[in-house]
Parts: C-alpha cells; sequence; structure tokens
C-alpha cells in the first residue's frame, strides 16, 4: 500500500498568508508576500519568540483574507524545526482550535496540508489549517554555531529562510489539492548538515518515481514540478537519479529554494532552506498563478531531513522524507 496514490474530490486551498524577513523581501520574490520585518524580529526581543510571533501572523492573514475566525477552523496542523516543535505550540496558543503538532522538518508544510486534505476530504471537518516557520538565527543557534561566532559556510549549505506560512483548507475551492502521495523515510548515509540537499534528494526521487510509475501522468502535464527545499546541490542530484530511471523532469523542475532567493547578488550559497521556505514560496508565489489560471497543475514535493541536534552531534546520518501533493487550479471556463 506504500503507493496509493490519494484522491480527493473535497479540498481546496482557500487561503493562505505569510510572513517573512529582510533578505526575503530582497530576494526574485519579495513583494509577494503579505508581511514582512527588516529587522526579522517581529517585536520580539528572542529569535524563537520572533519565529513563534511569525505563525501567529501568517494564521491571522490568512483568515482574515476569506473573513473567517478560529471558530471556524476544525483543526490546527502545524510544526516547525524548534525542538519539540514550541515555535508552533508557543505562536498559536492564542488560537482556541484542536491542535496536532507535527515534526517533517522542511516538509511540514506540505505535511500539514496533505492532513488538512484528508480530513476535510473524509468530512471530519468542514475547515483545517496547516502553519509552519523557520528562521535563520533560531535554526543555526540549533544545529550549527549562533550567528555571532561568525563560522565560514561551506558551498553546499542552504540558507534557512525567516519565514512562516498558514493554509486554510476547506471541502470547496478554486485551488484543489487532488492527489496526494506520502514519503517514505530515508537514509542514504549522508551525514553532513551542512549538505542536507544531498540528503534529502534520494527521498525526493523516491516519492517522484512510485508517484509517475502509479499513476497515469507524465511529467508533461505539470507547468511545474517543484521541490521544496532542495537548493541547487540537491536538485542537481534529484534530476540525475531519476534521469539514470529513466525518468526527465528537468523541463519541468525548479525548487522553492532556488525561486526565493537570487544566486547571484543574495550571499545563500546552494539555496534557501527551511520549514519556512516551501511554505512562504507556496502561500505567496504558486497559489496565486494557481487561481489566476496562469498555472494549471502543478506538483509540489515537500523534502524534510529528519535531524535533530543530537543526532547531529553524534554523527548519525541524516534519514530523509519527501511528501507529494498534485494541486490543480482554476480552470479556463469555471
Amino acid at each position: 500500500m506504500q503507493n496509493k496514490i490519494l484522491r480527493f474530490d473535497s479540498a481546496a486551498i482557500v487561503s493562505s498568508g505569510s510572513a517573512v524577513g529582510k533578505k526575503e523581501t530582497q530576494g526574485p520574490i519579495g513583494d509577494c508576500f503579505d508581511l514582512h520585518d527588516l529587522t526579522d524580529r517581529f517585536g520580539k526581543n528572542t529569535w524563537e519568540k520572533s519565529e513563534s510571533e511569525m505563525q501567529r501572523l501568517a494564521l491571522n492573514v490568512a483568515l482574515s483574507k476569506i473573513g473567517a475566525s478560529e471558530n471556524d477552523v476544525g483543526a490546527l496542523f502545524a510544526g516547525d524545526l524548534l525542538n519539540q516543535c514550541v515555535g508552533s505550540s508557543y505562536g498559536l496558543l492564542d488560537f482556541d482550535i484542536p491542535y496536532f503538532g507535527l515534526y517533517g522538518a522542511c516538509s511540514t508544510a506540505i505535511e500539514g496540508l496533505m492532513l488538512s486534505a484528508m480530513m476535510c476530504n473524509a468530512r471530519y471537518f468542514d475547515t483545517c489549517a496547516a502553519v509552519t516557520s523557520s528562521h535563520y538565527c533560531s535554526a543555526e543557534r540549533q544545529y550549527r554555531t549562533p550567528i555571532e561566532y561568525g563560522a565560514q559556510r561551506s558551498p553546499t549549505a542552504q540558507w534557512t529562510v525567516t519565514g512562516a506560512g498558514a493554509f486554510v483548507v476547506k471541502r470547496e475551492g478554486d485551488v484543489r489539492i487532488t492527489e496526494a502521495l506520502p514519503g517514505v523515510a530515508l537514509e542514504k548515509g549522508i551525514n553532513d548538515p551542512s549538505n542536507m540537499g544531498a540528503a534529502m534528494a534520494p527521498a525526493a526521487a523516491d516519492t517522484l518515481l512510485r508517484y509517475f510509475k502509479n499513476s497515469d501522468a507524465s511529467p508533461a502535464d505539470f507547468d511545474m514540478i517543484v521541490t521544496g527545499d532542495l537548493g541547487y546541490e540537491g536538485g542537481d542530484i534529484l534530476c540525475e537519479l531519476l534521469l539514470a530511471q529513466g525518468l526527465d523532469i528537468s523541463s519541468r523542475y525548479n525548487d522553492c529554494g532556488i525561486i526565493i532567493y537570487d544566486k547571484n547578488s543574495q550571499d545563500t550559497h546552494s539555496g534557501g532552506s527551511g520549514c519556512g521556505c516551501s511554505a512562504v514560496v507556496l502561500a505567496s508565489y504558486l497559489l496565486p498563478r494557481l487561481k489566476s489560471g496562469a498555472f494549471r497543475d502543478i506538483l509540489i514535493v515537500g523534502t524534510g531531513a529528519m535531524m535533530s541536534p543530537a543526532s547531529v552531534q553524534q554523527g548519525e546520518a541524516i534519514p530523509a522524507v519527501a511528501h507529494l501533493l498534485r494541486i490543480s487550479g482554476a480552470q479556463k471556463g469555471e
């Protein structure tokens, strides 16, 4: 059953909200985001509290766009990169909504949307919300070294996005979640926390190969096949792994970590990463294009490196997972 594609007839993303930091506003899609703070602090005195505040703001924006309140939401799926997902649990504490905490690392946005779609499609809830975030400074402090240390970054390292994305899912809407394929956790011997793209690429390849083997679709059927977030290093590895299996996605492929930053003018090395990366790119860049009809169909594959500070310190290899959603936009004539 691990290759079973889930198909939904009653699941749609009806609203989204995003909040980002300074570096994100300076990138190619900087004018797409709903909220930003050029200090990256959002009025708080620690980076962790700043990340929580981004989640609160992003969810408020998503709800306000459709005139909804917390009382309209049946379940809330949320997670982040911090230990025990405290960014989410503290940031969303004031919302009186049943709360499901998730740890999918950088795949959390897609995992939350998948679970929301499952709940709405099964009619357990009329409305669900999915929220996630990351912050460059809080992630560096937890997983590597505090930014004050000034450690030199590897060329394969990615820049953790300072951002939060929130989504509201209902049974009906213009932008529909039509299919999903849960990922399988894989570990291929990569133990370098500065090369997460290489650790996650095999999981993304596995999910895409399973999807195309068990569906009637081909890469040409999609306006974009986007991962979130392998960056330049992992994206190249993914395309090579797939090509070796006879699957060429290169003409349709992009990555959220590549979309969000400018490689030439912003010093992000291998691109963006973090839970907030795919969340804000989907919320503010991809969904509007699906809603307008500029995109008809996309596949988005959320990739997550399932490591912890303890596993990194012990030199353990990094497991990864990749969850897939097919999202279909408003069709002409609808």
